[in-house]
């Protein structure tokens, strides 16, 4: 049994491996510098042993993307734990999510870009995807009641991924980031406000 075990720890090392080359590369050259051929060399394995772990490229971003869904989730986890009101709890959220963006572009285009072979709002969705919308829900539905959190919690989460996407194309004013981001946490906080 102890031989099983040490396979199976050395075959989850490499597997961590090749996700985290990948995700070095990515971050620092971009996608298309990700190759089955780079990362062989990269990790100094045959291109055979990877695709032991991964049937192809997709695949290795999917998990980087997952990757990716944990550490916002954690993120925003950090700045939905702080005490204050809900207004400053998504204003905290909105900078985590604004910042981790902007941290991992390479992750963030894992995870909202590229195509992926996994579904979102799906029965098979992964469990890193959902607890990553339930970490951004839990803030949402602060300020919302239960009936309308996930439709507003998507409706968040599109306007801060249109925020970071035009703001990485040079789509809006740099000196004003800070604006829209308290802007849009006013158009939700204020919800809260007039259904009382």
């Amino acid at each position: 049994m102890a031989i099983e075990d040490r396979r199976e720890r050395e075959k989850a090392a490499r597997r961590r491996l090749i996700i985290e080359t990948a995700r070095r590369l990515a971050e620092a050259e971009g996608w298309d510098a990700v190759t089955t051929r780079r990362l062989s060399t990269e990790i100094e394995y045959s291109q055979p042993v990877l695709y032991k772990h991964f049937a192809g490229m997709e695949h290795i971003a999917d998990a980087v993307a997952i990757d990716g869904f944990v550490e916002l989730g954690e993120v925003t986890r950090a700045a939905r734990s702080d005490t204050g009101t809900a207004g400053d709890v998504l204003t905290r959220i909105g900078h985590a999510y604004l910042d981790f963006a902007r941290d991992n572009p390479a992750v963030y285009d894992a995870m909202f870009t590229r195509s992926t072979s996994f579904r979102f709002a799906a029965l098979d969705t992964p469990p890193e995807l959902t607890a990553a919308f339930s970490e951004l829900r839990q803030a949402v539905s602060l300020v919302v009641d239960e009936q309308h959190a996930d439709t507003l919690t998507e409706v968040l989460f599109a306007a801060l991924h249109g925020l970071v996407t035009l703001s990485r194309a040079d789509r809006l004013r740099p000196d004003f980031a800070s604006e829209r981001l308290q802007l849009l946490v006013e158009l939700f906080t204020s919800r809260r406000e007039t259904e009382r």
